[in-house]
């Protein structure tokens, strides 16, 4: 167990805080002043500190660089109109980041040192907390395996860092996503539903793919079939069918399971919308939009909130949507940013106030 008197604290001897205006930041460009960092070693954590934020001196032989052991969380922090910073729903990514822990064979980090940890030190950069709407303080807590060695097996060590970055909106519009049917995110039985880097890395090239045609993002289907969607690169998804919420469920461990996405659920179902978890098709989702039924699609994310889908494309089947018309996600995205911006009481104990 980790007390509060174990991480040593050495403060930058002067800020570093971006001359560029707040509604100018871009995602994960700019760094606060301080990061924490932990090892794991001999089967505890130990060297606890926050420090300057500062590069890292590896090894090359450093076993997450060639086997991939590596875990990461998203996690934001908030400023209200009085000056009060609050992290949204910091217990929920805790218990998310040790069940891809315990998926790839790594450490379970100790609640002390992964949430008193972030928050002494999201407050002593609270001043970087960018107080516009839509606009926050990323946190990112990661772990990667650490011994110097070449060797396929779990390492021995590990490495815990969290840093921060201010940061706006992450999708700025309304979003073309194109349907993938080629490549493969997840399969049950695989890590789909554990936040580890590999999973970023294997996207990168079906979203590229995407790209050169014009689109944003891609929703990713089943392995086998090609006809169950599962989720968008950087969100679970939603649809607003009629007047029913569907989502696809998490049954078969490839979708992940998002703090956004529950809270959405939550947030839906006092809308008065019925809500529906299971496997939904590509086929009827296109007989709902032929229908007129598909009314709106968005999905959700600690990066990117709620973000509105403009264009679903299949194959060549183009679902286009009049974003401006909508009410469920407009009024969700709203509804959430206003309880994390301390405009709304937070009468679900979404928000951990750090000092």
């Amino acid at each position: 167990m980790i007390a509060v008197m174990d991480i040593t604290i050495t403060k930058a001897e002067r800020s570093k805080l971006p001359a560029t205006k707040p509604e100018n930041l871009s995602f994960g460009r700019y760094f606060t002043d301080h990061m924490l960092e932990a090892d794991y070693e001999n089967g505890e954590w130990k060297n606890i500190e926050i420090k300057p934020y500062q590069p890292l001196l590896l090894s090359p032989s450093v076993a997450a660089l060639h086997y991939g052991q590596a875990i990461f969380e998203g996690i934001k922090a908030y400023r209200n109109e009085a000056g009060e910073a609050f992290i949204f729903r910091p217990h929920d990514n805790y218990r998310r980041f040790n069940i891809s822990a315990q998926r790839m064979q790594m450490p379970t980090v100790p609640e002390e040192l992964f949430i008193e940890g972030m928050r002494q030190l999201v407050a002593m950069d609270k001043n970087w907390i960018p107080q516009l709407q839509d606009h926050s303080l990323y946190i990112r807590p990661f772990m990667f395996a650490s011994d110097e060695l070449i060797g396929v097996r779990p390492s021995d060590n590990y490495k815990f860092l969290i840093i921060l970055s201010p940061t706006g909106p992450y999708y700025n519009a309304p979003m073309r996503i194109y349907v993938e049917e080629q490549y493969v995110r997840a399969v049950p039985g695989g890590v789909g539903y554990a936040k580890t880097a590999g999973n970023y890395a294997a996207a990168m090239l079906a979203t590229a793919n995407a790209k050169k045609l014009g689109y944003d993002q891609v929703l990713w289907t089943d392995a086998f079939e090609h006809k169950y969607v599962q989720e968008i690169g950087t969100m679970n998804v939603f649809f607003i069918i009629g007047n029913k919420a569907y989502t696809p469920d998490l049954s078969l461990g490839t979708i992940l399971d998002g703090v956004t996405r529950s809270s959405a659920i939550e947030l839906l179902k006092e809308m008065g919308y019925d809500l529906v978890e299971r496997r939904i098709t590509i086929d009827e989702l296109m007989d709902a939009y032929k229908a007129g039924e598909l009314k709106e699609v968005f999905g959700t994310g600690t990066a990117a909130t709620i973000s509105m889908i403009k264009e679903l494309r299949y194959k060549d089947f183009v679902m286009e949507f009049d974003v401006d018309s909508w009410s469920a996600g407009p009024t969700l995205k709203n509804w959430i940013t206003d309880i994390r911006e301390g405009r709304k009481e937070d009468k679900y104990g979404w928000m951990y106030k750090i000092d």
